[in-house]
């Protein structure tokens, strides 16, 4: 067979290295339709029906997409009626839209999904007419489908990461024949599953096959937990075909890749007299669309007991690129061999496996799976704003051209919107021209969500009611057209101030009923009352605002004669005097600790409250104000699982941070034992810790905008209350403490606690959430094994090299800590580890986000509540 000449590709080879029965409980789904979706698109009616091969429930796309038309396939298409899925009897069709967009909702953010479409025209409009368009996932260009034949049936699957907690698919209309589809499913993977598939890249399904299977359907769903199809391929005059009834053992790597027992227990051979495998088969790539590479990935089983001399060892060879299969295979126990990057791609895969010299059998082959790679880099429009906008669609009942991302991809701009597209961050919306779009009812309140937005015309509408106060609160809001609606009562005073002054340009004009401050909102006849009360109430009102100028003239001065120099900077809340920190201290009396940033006090305040009062020092200006900006705002982040920040001090020298008392101190201390209390955490504690604090990073990372970087995730940064609940302390301090040269998250040293450092800080010196995901991952595996990020061996040893070595054995009594004397369940803890050793993965895309992390740990707990089911660490 002629093939391209390629350099080499590194291929690699992975054997199973944990036992069958720990990788059973470390993360393999069970056979569950749950966070399945399955759409029969076009479906006439709002119910829905059970597929007789896969028992899996179809619906309707009502309430996942709100245009197009339903279509029925033209009849002589649907013969024979009886054999042809049911889910091609229909199609839904978009002759009338440029983009048209399923939304699939409840998603977990982070996480990975397979998504399938499938395509069958069927003549269903009549024109006979085969179109190409293009699909999306999300802003991301997935493939272009192009139907070459009327009865044939286009698939299209893609597995990719999904960043939010939905995600859209599009049909785009190329010209070139209008949209439709047949069906739209998803669903959920596990995410240690095809590592190659990250939050910048995408695998499309090129072909999945069970070789040597021969029966007339592909093994999907109950065989294949995540309903993958794969497809039988057997052919007696290139292959032999060989077989087992015995179950194959278990997964390979953890689920890092899996295909079901009943695939792998079918494989090809050569035939008699022959030592090579061959496969080819034609790719129909899109060659129109850039492709980053492909992926191969090939799945092997020994299915006869070996005996004696007997030898199977073979080379292999993929598209080009080469490696030498060196280990013996197991009898029933699954190898995995892939490529890690992608490599070019062609018009046909091609497949060899040779035997090698002292191969007394020929080469094996049980499945395999051929993906192209996609770029999923491009990310869709701030959330907030996609919520905002959807809403405020949803409340005006617009159809228009607004579907899926509202600013991206930017040819796919919403009319009447403009965005901003940063490089480094998300779209967002910065203006919105709704002017004579037929608007009724009140202005919604969502605008006031939109935080970004600089330019707003609602003007020439019908809009009704009361100008809402938000609008007010629009930090970039530079102008505002309300003209020609029919408002009423009085303009917000805000509002009006913000365009006396000049920072707002306001328009509301022709709305009879709208008051300013030039104007009566009384009746004619009421007008002299009004007036009274406004001749009684203005001198009031002046007294009064000459008095507080008066008062707050007399605090300024105070002030400036108090001993803070250098930087005048006023925090909002909770700003302590040194000689206040000195009365609720007690002179400072009781040391709690010794921190990175200075001593730790105890103390109380006047009301009570227990307080830990933490001294630091600065030695230049250009730092105060960098603690000063970052303590205003630390006290504006809340979540139960952060340390409280009660207030702070900046008088003279002086620098202090005042926190909520932790009375159990940190966990690094109650893993080792130390303190006053020396009663060591049961598992059940230190999975309910672990999970409180991945909660409160993952508030860090997902709830404050832009997220927020802790940048010193550690043990000793986990503290405990009276409870022995777990809140994460110290975000912000790193930042707060940047030197002068210092830059953003970016910085020129070294900046937290060795051990915890992610491997790429150390080269690129830049921190990000995935760098705060792998320090996670070590305090998990310290609460797992009760050991240190740095364990002081024969010579020092990081904690995830001395896990990883001892679980190469699949027992895992040889990391876990011995203290907690077997009183756990072994599914959670498997499950705990599987979810350590993914944080600390060297690549940071292939770690988990912090969501991602605390749903996995809260299964933990979960599956601790069911009960000790499984002894098998005693």
């Amino acid at each position: 067979m002629g093939r391209r000449s390629l350099a080499p590709q590194l291929w690699l080879t992975v054997l199973l290295g944990l036992a069958a029965g720990a990788l059973q409980v470390c993360g393999q789904r069970a056979a569950s339709t749950t966070g399945f979706i399955t759409i029969d698109c076009g479906l006439p009616n709002e119910g829905g029906y059970i597929d007789p091969m896969t028992k899996i429930p179809s619906t309707s796309d009502t309430g996942f997409i709100d245009v197009g038309s339903n279509r029925n396939i033209s009849a002589e298409y649907m013969k024979p009626e009886s054999q042809l899925f049911r889910g091609y009897h229909n199609v839904r069709s978009f002759p009338d839209t440029a983009r048209s967009c399923y939304t699939l909702p409840s998603l977990v953010p982070g996480s990975k999904y397979l998504v399938r479409a499938m395509f069958r025209y069927g003549n269903y409009d009549g024109l006979e007419k085969l179109p190409v368009f293009d699909l999306y996932l999300g802003v991301n260009l997935w493939q272009t489908v192009n139907i070459s034949q009327a009865e044939r049936t286009v698939l299209a699957e893609v597995i990719s990461v999904i960043p939010d907690d939905s995600v859209q698919v599009c049909l785009v209309n190329t010209g070139s024949g209008t949209p439709f589809i047949s069906t739209l499913a998803l669903r959920p993977l596990e995410n240690t599953l095809y590592p190659q598939a990250n939050a910048t890249q995408g695998l499309v399904l090129v072909d999945r096959r069970d070789m040597g299977g021969t029966g007339n359907y592909p093994i999907r769903y109950p065989y294949d937990p995540y309903d993958r199809a794969w497809l039988p391929w057997s052919d007696s005059k290139v292959w032999s075909n060989i077989s087992t009834k015995e179950k194959i053992q278990g997964n390979v790597w953890n689920l890092r890749y899996h295909a079901p027992s009943t695939v792998l227990q079918t494989a090809i051979t050569a035939l008699t007299g022959s030592n090579t495998i061959e496969v080819s088969l034609a790719t129909q790539l899109d060659n129109a669309n850039p492709i980053l590479g492909c992926i191969a990935i090939l799945y092997i089983a020994e299915l006869q007991i070996l005996s004696g001399n007997l030898k199977r060892k073979f080379n292999v060879t993929v598209d080009g690129g080469h490696s030498k299969l060196q280990s013996k295979l197991e009898y029933l126990v699954p190898d995995v061999m892939y490529n890690t990057e992608p490599h070019e791609c062609s018009s046909r895969y091609n497949i060899t496996m040779k035997a090698a010299a002292n191969s007394t059998l020929p080469p094996i082959l049980n499945a395999l799976e051929y993906f192209s790679v996609i770029s999923t880099a491009r990310v869709g429009t701030v959330i907030e704003d996609v919520s905002a906008i959807n809403a405020i669609k949803a409340k005006y009942q617009l159809k228009k051209n607004w579907m899926g991302d509202p600013c991206s991809p930017k040819k796919f701009a919403w009319d009447g919107l403009t965005c901003s597209y940063a490089i480094s961050e998300r779209p967002r919306i910065t203006s919105i021209n709704m002017s004579s779009g037929g608007l009724s009812g009140s202005i919604s309140t969502y605008f006031g969500d939109l935080k970004d937005i600089q330019y707003l015309d609602l003007s020439y509408n019908k809009l009704t009611g009361l100008i809402p106060n938000v609008l007010a609160q629009l930090p970039a809001l530079v102008e505002l057209d309300l003209t020609g609606n029919q408002l009423n009562g009085s303009i917000p005073s805000s509002l009006l101030k913000r365009s006396q002054d000049g920072s707002l340009t306001l328009r509301y004009g022709k709305n009879l009923n709208l008051c300013d401050n030039n104007s009566s909102c009384h009746p004619a006849g009421k007008k002299k009352k009004h007036m009274l009360a406004v001749y009684i109430v203005v001198p009031i009102a002046a007294v009064l605002i000459i008095g507080a100028l008066i008062v707050l003239l007399i605090f300024r001065v105070r002030i400036k004669k108090g001993p803070t120099r250098g930087v005048h900077q006023q925090l909002e809340n909770h700003r302590f005097t040194y000689k206040e920190l000195e009365v609720i201290t007690d002179n400072f009396k009781i040391v709690l600790g010794q921190g990175g940033f200075g001593p730790v006090y105890d103390g109380f305040l006047k009301n009570g409250t227990h307080v830990a009062v933490k001294l630091l020092s600065l030695s230049s200006n250009q730092g105060i104000r960098e603690f000063l900006t970052e303590a205003q705002t630390l006290t504006k982040i809340h979540h139960k699982n952060l340390v409280s920040l009660v207030g702070y001090c900046k008088d003279g020298k002086y620098l202090a941070l005042v926190y909520e008392h932790m009375s159990e101190g940190n966990l690094d201390d109650k893993l080792r034992g130390r303190g006053c209390n020396v009663v060591f955490l049961t598992w059940r504690q230190r999975l309910r810790i672990a999970l409180e604090s991945a909660q409160g990073l993952e508030y860090l990372h997902k709830a404050c905008s832009p997220p927020f970087v802790h940048r010193d995730v550690k043990t000793s940064n986990i503290l405990l209350n009276a409870n022995l609940e777990g809140k994460v302390a110290d975000f912000g301090l790193m930042k707060a403490f940047n030197h002068d040269d210092d830059t953003h998250v970016s910085t020129a040293r070294m900046i937290g606690t060795p051990g915890y450092f992610a491997p790429e800080y150390a080269m690129t010196r830049q921190l990000t959430e995935k760098s705060d995901v792998y320090s996670f991952g070590i305090v998990l595996l310290e609460v797992i094994t009760g050991h240190s990020a740095i364990l002081q061996c024969t010579e020092p040893t990081h904690i995830v090299q001395w896990a990883r070595q001892r679980l190469a054995g699949g027992d895992i009594k040889e990391v876990v800590d011995a203290r907690m004397q077997s009183d756990y369940n072994i599914n959670g803890l498997w499950k705990a580890v599987d979810v350590a050793l993914k944080c600390t993965a060297q690549n940071p895309a292939e770690r988990p986000t912090m969501t991602d992390v605390a749903t996995q740990i809260q299964e933990c707990l979960e599956l601790e509540s069911e009960g000790h089911t499984d002894r098998r660490c005693q």
